[in-house]
């Protein structure tokens, strides 16, 4: 309790909020939140962050908080930043006791609200859960449309228990699913269900199912046996037999971080983390970094792929060092091969993780998509077709949990608006 009180202490409760305004995708109401923790009333503090957010413990644990929220934090300008994530966390997990006195409230205002509008959604994903919530708590059916049999998209299969422990994420979805939603498992678009069919049902459609398919590099050799992609790895748990191994694992994202730091646990002799540019460009947040480094993962910085080597399985991978090099027209470092510094490394598997791409199978629903497969959206969170919404990595919403349930939260407002 001592180290709570500490932590919540070291709040300034500033009046320029730049956590809140400037760092939090959500736009969490972050010292209100904390200054009632110092108080001791994790209650109101709960209340407090659920008008912005059901993803209070799950965000707490996994957001980017250092380019987030506490990057923002003015205490960090000299020292430390708040240990907001932490906080948030703790305030989830205090209200075991008390989620029954808060979903009372929430039954009053539903019944206050009450309507007779039905709204689908596409996916049980962050986004969708969000959407899902937001909703439910203006009086509207809801009923989700999950391809799997089980919710929580991404935050089950995507981030390891080691990160994210499934206890926390079911208990998420647990307290989302008795605001009254419905859900139907094993309904997958273009399969066994069809936009037009539901169109015909619902008022509204929110479609958020991500896009988790791993992008390719394009080089040569990347289609041979021991080549991965590191989201489809993460997902569907069909990994290799690592044990013995050398693996290396390209890209330097979050994804990135969660692969290498899997197949370490898996038995693999030696992890390498390739990435072209300089540790200080990596998006994966530095925590998850530092981490990977104390678990004995090697990283390669400014190092790119020229090709994978072998007959018919992965042997080996050239590749060349890079230079960092200032863009005149927007002062980025981009990173550019070095000529002639060209060497190999004996490998046995590969692991893509350079980012994700929706399924082909969205080009097919007769919606807008932009030239990367994306669905596009207005600034109301609508498709081409008026009645369907879409948020989250399907619409090339930012690539964090946080972003895909401001999209959520922000189609679900359109949605009550508009229906």
């Amino acid at each position: 309790m001592e180290k709570i009180n500490e932590k919540s202490s070291y709040c300034l409760n500033c009046k320029a909020k730049p956590c809140s305004t400037k760092g939090c995708p959500l736009g969490n109401q972050i010292p209100q939140f904390i200054e009632q923790i110092k108080q001791g009333d994790y209650v109101e503090a709960y209340k407090i962050l659920s008008e912005t957010t059901v993803l209070q413990g799950v965000c707490g644990r996994i957001c980017p908080h250092q380019k987030q929220c506490q990057g923002s934090c003015v205490r960090g300008i000299k020292g430390e930043p708040v240990s907001i994530g932490d906080l948030e966390a703790l305030c989830f997990d205090a209200m075991v006791e008390e989620e029954d006195s808060l979903l009372k409230c929430y039954a009053e205002e539903m019944k206050l609200n009450k309507t007779n509008k039905k709204v689908a959604i596409i996916g049980g994903g962050p986004a969708g859960l969000t959407a899902s919530a937001f909703l439910a708590k203006r009086g509207i059916e809801v009923t989700i449309y999950e391809k799997y049999d089980y919710l929580g998209g991404l935050l089950v299969h995507g981030i390891p228990e080691f990160r994210l422990p499934k206890e926390i994420v079911q208990r998420t979805i647990d307290k989302i699913l008795r605001l009254g939603i419905k859900v139907n498992y094993h309904q997958q678009l273009g399969k066994n269900l069809f936009l037009k069919d539901l169109e015909e049902q619902y008022d509204a459609i929110f479609l958020s199912i991500g896009a988790n398919q791993s992008s390719k590099m394009g080089v040569e050799g990347e289609e041979l046996l021991g080549v991965f992609g590191g989201n489809e790895l993460l997902e569907y748990k069909l990994h290799p037999d690592y044990k013995g191994k050398t693996v290396a694992v390209i890209g330097g994202g979050n994804v990135a971080m969660d692969c290498a730091r899997t197949i370490k646990r898996l038995g693999a002799k030696e992890v390498m983390v390739i990435y072209r540019r300089a540790r200080e460009q990596m998006p994966a947040e530095d925590k998850e970094v530092e981490e990977a480094m104390q678990e004995g993962i090697r990283f390669l910085f400014q190092n790119n792929i020229v090709k994978i080597i072998g007959k018919n399985q992965v042997e080996k991978v050239e590749l060349i060092k890079t230079k960092l090099v200032q863009k005149e027209d927007d002062n980025r470092l981009v990173p550019i091969n070095i000529e002639g510094s060209n060497y190999e490394i004996e490998i046995d598997n590969i692991i893509m993780a350079l980012g994700s791409r929706v399924e082909p199978y969205v080009r097919e629903l007769g919606l807008e998509t932009n030239k990367w497969g994306n669905i596009e959206i207005n600034e109301k969170y609508q498709t081409s077709d008026p009645k369907i919404y879409a948020g989250g990595d399907l619409a090339g919403v930012k690539s964090t949990v946080a972003w895909a349930a401001h999209s959520g939260r922000e189609a679900a407002k359109s949605i009550i608006e508009n229906i």
